[in-house]
């Protein structure tokens, strides 16, 4: 046969797993959770040293302060990343210590990726009675994790974003109404 490279050898592993675990259910949307649309406490699984996590930070504390945010620090590469991102999502719902939970990192290659495509990682995610957004910075490709979540979001960004709404936003509505009692 062909000799492939690392990285298609990553690809074909990759698509045997993800063939595994559709046939398993782990992808079917009837078992996606709905999230909390406003959302007390939010748990971060994420490297503690990336700019990801400062990005998510801002951008949560901007929308909507009156969120916690909780970080559960975590490698996201390495051999050791997969126990531990499945280890803090397993820890988060065993404790109850988030009404949701962004589970990612910022861009890499497909290596660096890698952690977010272990199946260890797409059970915990599967298994989580807590909601989770998938939070892989790595538009186009789409990691496992990406496809088990109750939500895939492009970047932590734009996963920061879809976690909370906008409390300027979330103003402008009450004044309306307000307006429009007012009328009535």
């Amino acid at each position: 046969g062909m000799v492939l490279d690392g990285v298609g050898d990553l690809y074909a592993a990759f698509e045997q797993l993800k063939a595994k675990l559709a046939a398993q259910g782990l992808f079917d949307p009837a078992h996606k959770q709905p999230l909390p649309r406003f959302p007390g406490t939010i748990g971060i699984v994420t490297s503690s040293a990336g700019a990801a996590v400062h990005d998510m930070l801002r951008i949560l504390r901007k929308r909507y302060p009156l969120t916690n945010v909780r970080l559960l620090p975590v490698r996201v590469q390495g051999a050791e990343a997969p126990a531990e991102i499945a280890g803090a999502i397993w820890y988060a719902n065993q404790h109850k210590l988030a009404d949701l939970l962004i589970v990612g990192r910022g861009g890499g290659s497909i290596e660096d990726l890698w952690a977010f495509n272990d199946e260890m990682v797409a059970r915990a995610i599967y298994e989580s009675r807590i909601p989770v957004i998938s939070a892989v910075g790595h538009e186009p490709d789409v990691t496992i994790s990406d496809f088990v979540a109750d939500l895939r979001a492009a970047t932590p960004s734009n996963a920061a974003e879809l976690a909370v709404p906008d409390q300027d936003a979330l103003r402008q509505t009450l004044d309306e109404m307000q307006n429009a009692m007012a009328v009535a």
